[in-house]
């Protein structure tokens, strides 16, 4: 069985806390996209098949409130001219019924691999569920540091710090095929 994203529903971001000194008190910077691609295939027997089970997020594709930060994140910590995706493999759903749900909703944890910035390492997410006929929607969250993934924290005169605490979200709507 194949779930395949939807094509409206889905978007992916990032929060990480920021204190600027334009401002009095630190701040949520979010970058989001909905340039997402991808689906997750389940086998007869109800596992996930890692082979044809990838999310693809174009990270060039972020944009956050201020066009700035943007250009600094594509160009220094995410470098989107050599790394323009993010890929997340599924490996395992723990937590999915043998029993493929229509209704309902789940609480579970999606075991896979993280690809971002030429990084691929063995990730988990949060995620929870809710079924309805062959619609699959919820949220997936997980945390991460800059330096998990080779990456350079934010560093701009503006900024005067940054959490090294990467929230990554990502609001889904999956269709069974």
């Amino acid at each position: 069985v194949h779930f395949a994203v939807a094509p409206s529903g889905n978007e992916a971001r990032f929060v990480v806390r920021e204190q600027l000194m334009t401002m009095d008190l630190p701040s949520d910077a979010i970058g989001t996209t909905k340039a997402i691609t991808g689906g997750i295939t389940l086998t007869r027997a109800g596992k996930v098949d890692p082979a044809a089970s990838r999310i693809i997020i174009a990270m060039d594709s972020l944009v956050s409130d201020k066009e700035h930060r943007d250009t600094w994140i594509k160009s220094h910590t995410l470098r989107t001219d050599s790394f323009p995706t993010a890929v997340l493999v599924v490996r395992e759903l723990q937590g999915f019924p043998a029993k493929l749900p229509t209704s309902g909703t789940l609480s579970l944890k999606l075991i896979g691999n993280l690809t971002v910035h030429g990084v691929n390492r063995p990730w988990t997410w949060d995620v929870t569920l809710t079924a309805n006929g062959n619609d699959y929607t919820g949220k997936a969250t997980t945390h991460l540091k800059f330096g998990d993934f080779g990456m350079e924290p934010p560093r701009l005169m503006i900024v005067m710090s940054v959490v090294d605490d990467v929230a990554l979200e990502y609001d889904f709507h999956f269709v069974r095929q």
